[in-house]
């Protein structure tokens, strides 16, 4: 009975088998395919597809106002002298040696049409020493171009073109943008004309990047490489909010972190070069320098905002309204004052003549001044230190030797010779002195916001600090006056 299941059951399987496979083959030789599930499309949100449109509008109507910028420059290289030589005539009677060689170097670049008649914004660095610069449109019309005028401290320059009734972009507000806000950057990466990337607002207020002089970059994560330099960085609404500038990298490509000037830096600078072909800065006259949270301690700061005056030129708008040395410049007509550069670029973008109110922290004090804008000095004179001389220093604070002050010796460091105070001889390798920044040839003038005049006020001074402590220190440094703080050991 049991082989009977058990041959019934392979018969089965074996039907079974033999049913599939003739199926599979009568299939195949008739045509006749298997039916498969509908693709289902997927159900796209309305608010991704709107996003989508409008990133869309964007870049259209914005890629016709973006140009390409084409430099060339002409290099030349002479002959060595010494091919001039009659001798050479026995080796190379065509004297090919007395021809001066030359070559032609081309750089890519990018622009952005902001008037109907030609005026076109771009990177000083674009155009800098350019024999011929030339601007390719949109609809491939080429035209040579003339520069305006040019700011290296900013990075911004504006060439011109001889065209009418241009697509333009509008002008954004970039003092009102967000980290976070979605934006646009358009130009010609590698020469490839009119590419869009998009990205958001990484940081604003960027300083200390070692770009330009004037720096209050826009930071974006938006790709930007080479030959997008100059070109236009905008908001959702289509407006222009800056000029890309440069990138972060280690590798020469995007690395997710690029520098655009803000429109509204690039607008001042623009409306100057038009007017006058050079840019004029305001100036205050003093010396400020950032509140570390060592500085803003020995000041009685909270929050560590605001610039420290280091020092004021003699006759400088800042002297004439009353503004003193170790006054903590709080508010700058009307606007907070965040950090060094902040208030340099706010100093620098006042108009020449015009009134502003600053208001300081004097002691435990606020006051308030008006001051009247000069234009920066076209020259202003930084004396470099010469050699500290070398005479029997004074231990007293550790790791610095001191001496004091003569008239010979100040005219050695390119100071005044009525200048007073101690200066450093020797500074020890590893102390905490080298740490904080002190260098042979600075002069100490104050410690603990107490005058150093002599070597017998260090003295004095000096022996009432004790181990431990964190002293504030005001430094000459080859005419530049600054504090610094200093931990003793």
């Amino acid at each position: 009975m049991k082989n009977k299941i058990v041959i019934g059951t392979a018969i089965l399987l074996v039907g079974v088998l033999l049913g599939g496979v003739s199926f599979y083959i009568l299939g195949e030789l008739t045509g006749v395919k298997r039916a498969h599930a509908p693709i289902v499309a997927p159900n796209v949100p309305k608010q991704i597809l709107e996003t989508s449109r409008a990133f869309s509008e964007i870049a259209a109507s914005i890629s016709p106002a973006v140009v390409n910028i084409s430099t060339t420059k002409v290099m030349r290289r002479d002959a060595n002298p010494l091919f001039d030589d009659p001798f050479f005539d026995f080796f190379n009677p065509f004297r090919e040696f007395r021809t001066p060689k030359k070559w032609k170097e081309q750089s890519l670049g990018s622009g952005v049409i902001v008037s109907q008649d030609g005026y076109i914004i771009t990177n000083n660095h674009v155009i800098e020493q350019a024999d011929e610069v030339r601007v390719t449109l949109l609809d491939k019309r080429s035209f040579k171009a003339r520069v305006i005028g040019a700011d290296s401290k900013t990075d911004v320059a504006v060439v011109k073109i001889d065209a009418k009734d241009l697509p333009t972009v509008s002008w954004g507000d970039s003092d009102k943008l967000q980290v976070g806000e979605f934006v646009l950057a358009i130009g010609n990466p590698f020469g490839l004309s009119h590419t869009v990337t998009m990205g958001i607002i990484s940081a604003v207020g960027r300083a200390n990047v070692g770009i330009a002089d004037y720096e209050d970059f826009i930071q974006t994560d938006a790709a930007i490489n080479p030959g997008n330099s100059g070109g236009p960085l905008v908001n959702i609404r289509g407006q222009l909010i800056g000029i890309n500038t440069a990138i972060f990298s280690r590798s020469g490509g995007y690395q997710g972190i690029g520098f655009a000037v803000p429109a509204n830096m690039v607008r001042l600078v623009m409306e100057q070069l038009e007017q006058k072909g050079r840019v004029t800065r305001g100036w205050l006259g003093v010396t400020i320098q950032e509140l570390t949270p060592e500085i803003s301690q020995k000041f009685g700061l909270n929050n560590g905002k605001g610039a420290l005056v280091g020092d004021v030129a003699k006759g400088s708008p800042a002297e004439k309204a009353g503004i003193r040395r170790g006054d903590v410049i709080l508010e700058f007509n009307g606007k907070k004052v965040k950090d060094v550069g902040n208030l340099r670029n706010m100093v620098a973008q006042s108009k020449v003549g015009s009134e502003v109110s600053i208001a300081i922290l004097r002691g435990n004090k606020e006051y308030s001044f008006k001051v009247l804008i000069a234009e920066l000095p076209k020259e202003i004179a930084e004396a470099s230190p010469g050699n500290a001389p070398e005479e029997s220093p004074y231990e007293g604070l550790a790791g610095v030797s001191v001496m004091e002050l003569t008239a010979e010796g100040a005219k050695q460091l390119g100071l005044r010779r009525d200048e007073r105070g101690v200066v450093i001889v020797r500074v020890e390798p590893g102390s905490s002195a080298e740490e904080a920044g002190l260098r042979k040839g600075d002069v100490i003038q104050e410690i603990d916001r107490k005058k150093v005049e002599k070597l017998a006020d260090y003295n004095r001074i000096i022996s009432a600090i004790r181990p431990g402590d964190t002293i504030l220190l005001f430094l000459n440094r080859g005419g530049k006056k600054f504090y610094v703080t200093l931990r003793t050991s």
